[in-house]
């Protein structure tokens, strides 16, 4: 018997619909085992879909689900009304205030943010690589949540499972190029192998939404790649030599 998606879930957000969820729950097979909710993934089309639909029961039934085409941008759109999945706009963060629309980010080592300003009831997905993280795909997404109503001051930020310090080696010119960007990012960095260094992603993520005044965040401290049972890794995939990886979903919506 398959079990049901277990969402994992922000303290600050209360019983705002929200989840992150892995690899638990879902029906698809082999190196997609679990909930693989990627349509970019060679998985089968309809266990996707079926994958899909459970993540949404999981967190607000009878839903419709956004997502996007992410392109590791830091472009984030305001969402008013559902799409299709064919009519997924090109960018990396995504926000709406209109009840019943559930906004999904697909990761599989980024970094997921989840956004809410509770009082207004608008809420904000964010999917943050290194490149979108740098460009200022967290910030673009609060920006879009002001637009619609939301106040800064109110915001609240959970960053769900990503790769970890512990598992994210990079090279000696990623380091350089976030020094260049600002030189206090050296914190972020910790000494690996000779010409290599570890990068914590979600401290650079928690302390770019803590700079643009957001004063409540909480990172959930799960690393993608470390743990095979629970979440899937494109890292863990490459370093395999697998010819695919699943993806996983988080998810907020607002309820009607």
């Amino acid at each position: 018997m398959t079990s049901l998606p277990q969402p994992i879930r922000s303290r600050l957000m209360g019983d705002l619909p929200h989840a992150f969820l892995g690899r638990e729950g879902g029906v698809s097979t082999g190196i997609h085992a679990g909930l693989n909710v990627g349509l970019g993934s060679d998985d089968d089309r309809a266990a996707i879909a079926e994958n899909r639909r459970r993540a949404v029961e999981a967190v607000l039934p009878g839903a419709t689900l956004a997502t996007l085409h992410q392109v590791h941008s830091a472009d984030a759109v305001i969402v008013h009304t559902p799409f299709g999945d064919d009519e997924r706009p090109r960018a990396d963060a995504l926000v709406t205030r209109t009840p019943g629309l559930l906004l999904g980010i697909l990761t599989a080592d980024c970094a997921p943010i989840l956004f809410a300003d509770l009082e207004e009831g608008v809420v904000g997905a964010a999917h943050a690589g290194w490149k979108g993280a740098l460009g200022g795909v967290t910030d673009a997404t609060l920006s879009a949540m002001e637009r619609i109503g939301a106040d800064r001051s109110r915001i609240v930020a959970a960053i769900g499972p990503c790769i970890a310090r512990a598992s994210y080696e990079v090279d000696e010119s990623f380091i350089i190029r976030f020094c260049e960007d600002d030189p206090e990012n050296e914190r972020f960095f910790a000494d690996g192998r000779p010409g290599h260094w570890q990068f914590d992603l979600e401290g650079y993520v928690a302390a770019r939404i803590a700079a643009a005044g957001v004063t409540r965040i909480e990172a959930l401290g799960l690393d993608t790649y470390a743990d095979e049972v629970r979440f899937f890794s494109y890292r863990r995939a490459t370093h395999r030599g697998e010819p695919g990886y699943g993806r996983e979903i988080s998810l907020i919506g607002v309820r009607g």
